[in-house]
């Protein structure tokens, strides 16, 4: 990396480009236990490590462009950020024909593992979330929403290990999952249109 970079793009890069490692990591591990135990929230929650991966390398590539191309790349973000909703929906459908509970434990384990990551993820994130306009905003908020996102997973192990073994707290928080992530696609794409608009 060019050392004449300033300090905070430079720091931004090392942060983005960590965070894209972690989520895709995390992927692989939350997606295969999804597919042993039949979570929906499980593996709505690992598409949605892949598309944090993505956001993040993607802000890593745009960073030296204009605020014009950041700005687009950042309404492109939003529709990207539609992808593990639609693949929840999916998911969710094919659970209702088979509605089967999902292992507690394994779930509960899984959901605390990636609390961890994208907490740290948020964190590292938060102190550049107006570096970059809708790019870092867009992966700030994706880390934030995750956060609550595994909360709910946990909560939706702990419901169905203690009082309702049924598969419908884990499809709730899938499709609630689905509906963050709708909703932050909708942010981005506001702020980056605002930009946009800012740079012509």
């Amino acid at each position: 990396m060019d050392s004449s970079a300033p300090p905070d793009r430079t720091g931004l890069h090392r942060v983005v480009r960590l965070v894209a490692l972690l989520n895709l990591a995390y992927f692989g591990i939350e997606f295969a236990v999804a597919l042993a135990i039949g979570s929906v929230a499980l593996f709505a929650d690992s598409v949605d490590f892949l598309e944090d991966a993505s956001v993040n390398l993607l802000i890593a590539v745009a960073l030296g462009w204009s605020a014009r191309g950041r700005a687009r790349l950042g309404m492109a973000l939003a529709l990207i950020l539609l992808v593990p909703g639609a693949a929840t929906l999916w998911t969710a459908w094919q659970k209702l024909h088979l509605p089967l509970a999902p292992s507690p434990l394994p779930l509960s384990l899984t959901g605390l593992g990636a609390l961890v990551i994208n907490l740290s993820c948020a964190v590292m994130l938060a102190r550049y979330r107006h570096h970059a306009g809708s790019l870092t905003r867009a992966a700030f908020l994706s880390a934030r929403n995750d956060v609550f996102a595994n909360i709910a997973i946990i909560a939706a192990a702990a419901v169905t290990g203690l009082w309702w073994h049924t598969a419908w707290p884990d499809l709730i928080v899938g499709l609630g999952i689905g509906a963050l992530n709708a909703d932050a696609a909708r942010e981005i794409w506001q702020a980056a249109r605002a930009e946009h608009r800012d740079a012509g």
